[in-house]
């Protein structure tokens, strides 16, 4: 079976600045894997050439096997990627129904005056919410009044209403408290379980051991390691995203 996104040395400068170099990296179904590096590392660019907001000038992207090329983040999410960027894009006076469906409101016909379908479309908000138990008070209230973690799984929530078949998340766990933090890593592990690709960009090493059946380090452009889980510990992965202990291979002691 083809892997559901296959990268294969995909690389991206910006005029003499190499910001990705002849990365390969695999990603599938039913998985969790995270993108860690320090900053400048190229995670943000890996992420960007998936959402179709910026282009590779070298290298393939393959999607269930299939040739791609991502010319905007719409052509990404027809394919069946979508991303949560870390500002998570919400409007915040508009509630959760009208956040979900922002730009793919369901409208009734000409003669019905096209008005939209909001029972159909809260309908569909709170099956969901459920899927992923993201529990909120009322669906009026506006998003701007929810906690950090309603409003993360509400931006993740927004995702499955394409039938997505990968999720990228930019550093979802930034700046929540401990409690929103166990709520975001439990909706992550939600998706997994819904047979959706996961793949994660975060500085937390806590979160990454935590979730990730992978881990994949760049660096300076380069993926540089790959860890499964259970098989590193917490100085590995400091070890290879500071590139201490490099050994001929490219690996890491």
């Amino acid at each position: 079976m083809a892997d559901l996104v296959s990268i294969s040395g995909l690389s991206k400068f910006y005029g003499g600045v190499r910001a990705l170099s002849d990365v390969n990296l695999t990603l599938n179904r039913g998985e969790v894997v995270a993108l860690v590096g320090d900053n400048g590392a190229g995670k943000s660019t890996l992420v960007k050439l998936l959402a179709g907001t910026e282009r590779a000038d070298g290298g393939d992207i393959r999607i269930e096997g299939q040739l791609v090329t991502m010319e905007s983040s719409r052509s990404a999410v027809a394919r069946g990627i979508h991303t949560v960027y870390q500002d998570l894009s919400l409007c915040d006076n508009l509630d959760a129904v009208r956040n979900l469906f922002l730009g793919q409101e369901e409208i009734s016909g000409i003669w019905s005056g096209r008005r939209l379908r909001r029972a159909e479309m809260e309908a569909e908000t709170q099956r969901i919410l459920a899927s992923l138990a993201v529990k909120l008070r009322s669906l009026n209230t506006p998003v701007g009044r929810l906690s950090g973690g309603q409003r993360q799984g509400i931006a993740i929530c927004r995702a499955l209403v394409t039938n997505p078949k990968m999720v990228l998340l930019d550093e979802p766990t930034a700046a929540l408290g401990v409690s929103q933090r166990a709520e975001v890593l439990a909706l992550v592990r939600r998706l997994k379980d819904q047979n959706c690709g996961v793949l994660v960009i975060s500085h937390d090493l806590r979160d990454v051991q935590e979730v990730a059946d992978r881990v994949v380090v760049l660096r300076l452009g380069e993926k540089v390691a790959e860890f499964n889980s259970g098989e590193y510990s917490s100085q590995d992965l400091v070890a290879a995203i500071t590139g201490a202990h490099e050994t001929p291979a490219g690996g890491f002691a």
